[in-house]
């Protein structure tokens, strides 16, 4: 698969809203839609752990063209803590207990809406990356705070 491209994120904020699914992307893919120039390889979301969201969640994947099968679909539904697909239009990591962010309903405070996706608080897509503390995201780290400072000098000066 190539790099994770905005007009995959407009298909899963559009078809998430026609089935009601609650999310936020998190990760890299966050961090882009909140203006990071970076690229990543997949989307990051970071899913609402319930009966009724995940049961909706895996009729949008199906609507996206995902080909989940009778494990993935049980995974989801029962809302395990990380399921990465790879089966569908492109990769997509559903983490449904990311490293470093308590609850969802905490993150869902503290998201920012940007042209109508759900994205996570730069600070917690930070936090989570720091808990996680892979390779990657230990290289990415200072270029995501770099990022932050920006960001804060930015609303400063208006």
């Amino acid at each position: 698969m190539g790099a994770f491209e905005y007009r995959q994120a407009e298909e899963i904020r559009d078809r998430f809203a026609g089935h009601g699914v609650k999310y936020l992307f998190l990760g890299k893919s966050g961090a882009i839609l909140l203006g990071f120039p970076d690229t990543t390889q997949d989307a990051d979301l970071f899913v609402e752990r319930s009966e009724l969201n995940c049961q909706a969640l895996v009729a949008a994947l199906r609507e996206l063209g995902f080909d989940l099968d009778a494990e993935q679909t049980a995974e989801i539904v029962k809302g395990k803590d990380f399921v990465q697909l790879k089966n569908g239009p492109f990769d997509l990591d559903l983490i449904f207990a990311p490293d470093g962010i308590e609850r969802f309903d905490d993150a869902w405070k503290r998201h920012i809406d940007v042209e109508g996706f759900p994205v996570c608080h730069l600070d917690d897509i930070i936090a989570s990356k720091k808990a996680a503390n892979r390779q990657k995201d230990r290289e990415s780290l200072p270029r995501l705070e770099s990022f932050r400072e920006y960001l804060i000098k930015k609303r400063r000066s208006k």
